[in-house]
Protein backbone atom coordinates (compact mmCIF):
# COMPACT_ATOMS: atom_id res chain seq x y z
CA UNK A 1 0.00 0.00 0.00
CA UNK A 2 1.27 3.05 -1.05
CA UNK A 3 0.55 6.43 1.26
CA UNK A 4 -0.17 9.40 -0.25
CA UNK A 5 0.00 13.09 1.32
CA UNK A 6 -2.90 15.26 -0.28
CA UNK A 7 -2.38 18.75 1.38
CA UNK A 8 -5.20 21.01 0.39
CA UNK A 9 -6.51 24.94 0.62
CA UNK A 10 -9.80 23.34 -0.89
CA UNK A 11 -8.62 25.94 -3.95
CA UNK A 12 -8.86 24.83 -8.10
CA UNK A 13 -5.01 24.59 -7.80
CA UNK A 14 -5.40 22.07 -4.51
CA UNK A 15 -7.79 20.38 -6.42
CA UNK A 16 -5.75 19.28 -9.60
CA UNK A 17 -3.11 18.55 -7.86
CA UNK A 18 -5.87 15.88 -6.19
CA UNK A 19 -6.80 14.76 -9.67
CA UNK A 20 -3.14 14.33 -11.08
CA UNK A 21 -2.25 12.19 -7.75
CA UNK A 22 -5.41 9.84 -8.14
CA UNK A 23 -4.61 9.56 -12.40
CA UNK A 24 -1.01 9.29 -11.70
CA UNK A 25 -1.17 6.34 -9.55
CA UNK A 26 -4.80 4.89 -10.68
CA UNK A 27 -2.99 1.18 -11.37
CA UNK A 28 -1.53 1.36 -7.51
CA UNK A 29 -2.90 0.38 -4.19
CA UNK A 30 -2.68 3.33 -2.50
CA UNK A 31 -4.08 5.29 0.76
CA UNK A 32 -4.58 9.07 0.19
CA UNK A 33 -4.35 11.39 3.31
CA UNK A 34 -6.31 14.74 2.20
CA UNK A 35 -4.78 17.25 4.97
CA UNK A 36 -6.11 20.95 5.53
CA UNK A 37 -4.00 22.85 8.10
CA UNK A 38 -5.50 26.41 10.27
CA UNK A 39 -3.09 28.60 11.86
CA UNK A 40 -5.14 29.48 15.07
CA UNK A 41 -1.49 30.72 16.61
CA UNK A 42 -2.23 33.94 14.02
CA UNK A 43 -5.77 34.81 15.66
CA UNK A 44 -3.16 36.27 19.15
CA UNK A 45 -3.47 39.41 16.53
CA UNK A 46 -6.98 40.04 17.98
CA UNK A 47 -5.36 40.73 21.58
CA UNK A 48 -6.14 38.68 24.70
CA UNK A 49 -9.15 40.53 25.72
CA UNK A 50 -11.36 39.36 23.29
CA UNK A 51 -10.86 35.67 24.31
CA UNK A 52 -14.26 34.71 23.72
CA UNK A 53 -14.04 36.35 19.99
CA UNK A 54 -10.74 34.22 19.86
CA UNK A 55 -12.66 31.08 21.02
CA UNK A 56 -15.69 31.43 18.36
CA UNK A 57 -13.01 32.27 15.41
CA UNK A 58 -11.52 28.99 16.29
CA UNK A 59 -14.01 26.65 16.60
CA UNK A 60 -15.20 28.30 13.42
CA UNK A 61 -11.66 27.54 11.54
CA UNK A 62 -11.83 24.51 13.04
CA UNK A 63 -15.66 23.39 11.42
CA UNK A 64 -14.99 24.89 8.48
CA UNK A 65 -11.78 22.55 7.48
CA UNK A 66 -14.11 19.53 9.01
CA UNK A 67 -16.73 20.54 6.68
CA UNK A 68 -14.49 21.02 3.49
CA UNK A 69 -12.52 18.55 4.10
CA UNK A 70 -15.84 16.28 4.26
CA UNK A 71 -17.06 17.78 1.03
CA UNK A 72 -13.64 17.05 -0.81
CA UNK A 73 -14.10 13.40 0.34
CA UNK A 74 -17.91 13.04 -0.50
CA UNK A 75 -16.90 14.17 -3.95
CA UNK A 76 -13.74 11.08 -4.22
CA UNK A 77 -16.44 8.74 -2.76
CA UNK A 78 -18.96 9.45 -5.15
CA UNK A 79 -17.19 10.14 -8.12
CA UNK A 80 -13.98 8.22 -8.38
CA UNK A 81 -14.79 4.75 -8.28
CA UNK A 82 -11.00 2.89 -8.21
CA UNK A 83 -11.01 0.21 -6.06
CA UNK A 84 -7.79 0.43 -5.18
CA UNK A 85 -8.00 4.05 -4.01
CA UNK A 86 -8.78 4.81 -0.24
CA UNK A 87 -9.01 8.39 1.20
CA UNK A 88 -8.90 9.44 4.36
CA UNK A 89 -9.49 13.18 5.93
CA UNK A 90 -6.69 15.08 8.21
CA UNK A 91 -7.65 18.47 9.89
CA UNK A 92 -4.95 19.94 12.17
CA UNK A 93 -4.49 23.52 13.86
CA UNK A 94 -1.24 23.98 13.16
CA UNK A 95 0.95 25.55 10.46
CA UNK A 96 0.86 23.91 7.00
CA UNK A 97 4.67 23.00 7.29
CA UNK A 98 4.43 21.37 10.57
CA UNK A 99 1.10 19.86 9.76
CA UNK A 100 2.98 17.83 6.54
CA UNK A 101 6.07 17.14 8.96
CA UNK A 102 3.60 15.39 11.66
CA UNK A 103 2.03 13.01 8.85
CA UNK A 104 4.47 12.24 7.22
CA UNK A 105 6.13 11.00 10.17
CA UNK A 106 2.87 9.33 11.79
CA UNK A 107 1.33 7.98 8.51
CA UNK A 108 4.89 6.75 6.99
CA UNK A 109 3.60 8.81 3.94
CA UNK A 110 5.80 7.86 0.62
CA UNK A 111 5.17 10.81 -1.35
CA UNK A 112 3.65 14.37 -0.50
CA UNK A 113 1.55 16.03 -4.08
CA UNK A 114 1.17 19.97 -3.62
CA UNK A 115 -0.09 21.92 -6.07
CA UNK A 116 1.88 25.66 -7.14
CA UNK A 117 0.35 28.62 -9.42
CA UNK A 118 4.04 29.40 -9.82
CA UNK A 119 5.17 32.91 -9.79
CA UNK A 120 5.60 36.40 -11.87
CA UNK A 121 7.62 39.20 -9.97
CA UNK A 122 6.69 40.15 -6.78
CA UNK A 123 4.07 36.94 -6.64
CA UNK A 124 7.02 34.67 -6.46
CA UNK A 125 7.54 35.29 -2.63
CA UNK A 126 3.86 34.59 -1.65
CA UNK A 127 2.86 32.34 -4.30
CA UNK A 128 5.30 29.98 -4.06
CA UNK A 129 6.31 29.90 -0.23
CA UNK A 130 4.65 27.10 1.39
CA UNK A 131 6.09 24.47 -1.52
CA UNK A 132 9.45 25.91 -1.08
CA UNK A 133 9.14 26.02 3.01
CA UNK A 134 7.85 22.33 2.47
CA UNK A 135 10.41 21.39 0.29
CA UNK A 136 13.33 22.70 2.74
CA UNK A 137 12.00 21.31 6.00
CA UNK A 138 11.00 17.63 4.50
CA UNK A 139 14.02 16.04 3.71
CA UNK A 140 13.39 11.86 3.99
CA UNK A 141 9.77 11.97 1.80
CA UNK A 142 9.81 12.63 -1.78
CA UNK A 143 7.76 15.86 -3.38
CA UNK A 144 5.64 16.15 -6.34
CA UNK A 145 5.24 19.64 -7.25
CA UNK A 146 1.88 20.13 -9.82
CA UNK A 147 1.71 23.64 -11.85
CA UNK A 148 -2.00 25.15 -11.68
CA UNK A 149 -2.72 24.76 -15.31
CA UNK A 150 -1.19 20.81 -16.18
CA UNK A 151 -3.56 18.78 -17.19
CA UNK A 152 -2.15 14.88 -16.83
CA UNK A 153 -2.52 12.01 -19.09
CA UNK A 154 -0.25 9.86 -19.54
CA UNK A 155 3.73 10.00 -18.79
CA UNK A 156 5.90 8.80 -21.51
CA UNK A 157 8.86 10.86 -21.04
CA UNK A 158 10.73 11.67 -18.03
CA UNK A 159 14.00 13.77 -17.25
CA UNK A 160 16.42 13.60 -14.53
CA UNK A 161 19.28 15.93 -14.84
CA UNK A 162 22.50 15.44 -13.02
CA UNK A 163 26.08 16.04 -12.90
CA UNK A 164 27.35 12.62 -12.21
CA UNK A 165 29.11 14.02 -9.22
CA UNK A 166 26.96 12.14 -6.58
CA UNK A 167 26.42 8.96 -5.88
CA UNK A 168 22.52 7.68 -5.95
CA UNK A 169 21.11 5.46 -3.44
CA UNK A 170 18.50 3.03 -4.44
CA UNK A 171 15.88 4.55 -2.15
CA UNK A 172 16.54 7.99 -3.57
CA UNK A 173 15.44 6.83 -6.90
CA UNK A 174 12.41 4.64 -6.12
CA UNK A 175 9.91 7.10 -6.54
CA UNK A 176 11.03 7.98 -9.94
CA UNK A 177 11.62 4.38 -11.23
CA UNK A 178 8.70 3.18 -9.29
CA UNK A 179 6.63 5.68 -11.89
CA UNK A 180 8.44 4.83 -14.93
CA UNK A 181 8.41 1.27 -14.47
CA UNK A 182 4.58 1.79 -13.84
CA UNK A 183 3.89 3.77 -16.71
CA UNK A 184 6.55 1.61 -19.04
CA UNK A 185 7.90 5.54 -19.54
CA UNK A 186 11.46 5.90 -21.14
CA UNK A 187 13.99 8.30 -18.72
CA UNK A 188 16.02 10.41 -20.02
CA UNK A 189 19.09 11.20 -17.96
CA UNK A 190 20.25 14.51 -18.62
CA UNK A 191 23.87 16.07 -18.29
CA UNK A 192 23.85 20.00 -18.12
CA UNK A 193 27.38 21.07 -18.33
CA UNK A 194 30.03 23.24 -19.95
CA UNK A 195 32.40 20.54 -21.12
CA UNK A 196 31.81 16.90 -21.00
CA UNK A 197 34.57 15.15 -19.79
CA UNK A 198 34.33 12.62 -16.94
CA UNK A 199 36.80 12.09 -13.93
CA UNK A 200 37.25 8.65 -12.09
CA UNK A 201 34.17 9.39 -9.74
CA UNK A 202 31.76 10.55 -12.78
CA UNK A 203 32.17 7.72 -14.87
CA UNK A 204 31.91 5.62 -11.66
CA UNK A 205 28.27 7.05 -10.91
CA UNK A 206 27.31 7.18 -14.51
CA UNK A 207 27.35 3.57 -14.34
CA UNK A 208 25.36 3.01 -10.99
CA UNK A 209 23.07 5.18 -11.94
CA UNK A 210 22.56 2.90 -15.00
CA UNK A 211 21.91 0.19 -12.78
CA UNK A 212 19.76 2.19 -10.92
CA UNK A 213 17.51 1.91 -13.78
CA UNK A 214 17.81 -0.96 -15.17
CA UNK A 215 14.90 -2.68 -17.07
CA UNK A 216 13.94 0.61 -18.02
CA UNK A 217 14.38 2.90 -21.19
CA UNK A 218 16.91 4.97 -20.71
CA UNK A 219 18.88 7.39 -22.76
CA UNK A 220 21.71 9.80 -21.92
CA UNK A 221 22.01 13.62 -22.97
CA UNK A 222 24.73 16.62 -23.04
CA UNK A 223 22.49 19.63 -22.94
CA UNK A 224 24.79 22.46 -23.34
CA UNK A 225 25.39 25.25 -20.34
CA UNK A 226 23.56 28.10 -21.45
CA UNK A 227 23.45 30.65 -18.58
CA UNK A 228 20.76 30.00 -16.28
CA UNK A 229 20.11 26.18 -15.67
CA UNK A 230 16.86 26.68 -15.46
CA UNK A 231 15.26 28.37 -18.04
CA UNK A 232 17.59 25.52 -20.07
CA UNK A 233 15.91 22.46 -18.90
CA UNK A 234 12.95 24.52 -19.54
CA UNK A 235 13.79 24.88 -22.90
CA UNK A 236 14.33 21.05 -23.31
CA UNK A 237 11.32 19.57 -21.57
CA UNK A 238 9.13 22.10 -23.86
CA UNK A 239 10.79 20.85 -26.89
CA UNK A 240 11.24 16.80 -26.24
CA UNK A 241 7.63 16.93 -24.68
CA UNK A 242 8.91 16.14 -21.66
CA UNK A 243 6.06 14.68 -18.90
CA UNK A 244 7.77 14.98 -15.63
CA UNK A 245 10.88 16.71 -14.26
CA UNK A 246 12.74 15.11 -11.44
CA UNK A 247 15.83 16.46 -9.11
CA UNK A 248 17.01 15.08 -6.35
CA UNK A 249 17.12 17.89 -3.18
CA UNK A 250 20.49 18.89 -2.04
CA UNK A 251 21.51 21.23 0.23
CA UNK A 252 24.64 22.43 -1.66
CA UNK A 253 23.94 20.95 -4.86
CA UNK A 254 27.47 21.33 -7.57
CA UNK A 255 25.20 23.59 -9.66
CA UNK A 256 24.52 26.07 -6.85
CA UNK A 257 28.06 26.18 -5.74
CA UNK A 258 29.07 27.00 -9.32
CA UNK A 259 26.91 29.53 -10.19
CA UNK A 260 24.89 30.46 -8.05
CA UNK A 261 21.55 29.50 -8.69
CA UNK A 262 19.13 27.40 -6.70
CA UNK A 263 18.02 25.52 -9.61
CA UNK A 264 15.32 23.17 -7.55
CA UNK A 265 13.71 26.31 -5.84
CA UNK A 266 13.41 28.06 -9.60
CA UNK A 267 11.60 25.05 -11.48
CA UNK A 268 9.35 24.79 -8.49
CA UNK A 269 8.30 28.47 -9.07
CA UNK A 270 8.71 27.97 -12.98
CA UNK A 271 7.91 24.44 -14.25
CA UNK A 272 5.08 24.04 -16.64
CA UNK A 273 5.27 20.42 -16.11
CA UNK A 274 5.24 18.44 -12.53
CA UNK A 275 8.39 18.72 -10.57
CA UNK A 276 9.11 15.40 -8.90
CA UNK A 277 11.52 16.11 -6.11
CA UNK A 278 13.46 13.18 -4.77
CA UNK A 279 14.43 12.49 -0.69
CA UNK A 280 18.18 13.91 -0.18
Amino acid sequence: MKNILLPTDFSDNAWNAIFTAVKLYADVESRFYLLHAYEPNALNMLGRKDQKRLGTIYDSLSQYSEQELGRVLGYLIKNHGNPKHRFETVSKPNTLQDAILEVVSKQDIDLIVMGTQGATGAKQVFMGSNTVKVMKLVENCALLVVPSEYNFQTLKTVVFPTDFMKKYEKYQLSPLTELALLWKAEVKIMHVAVEYRFNDQQKLNQKLLKERFEGLALVFHNLDFEGDIAPTLQSFIKDAQIDLLSLVRYHHTFWEKFIGEPVVKKMAFHTEVPLLILPE
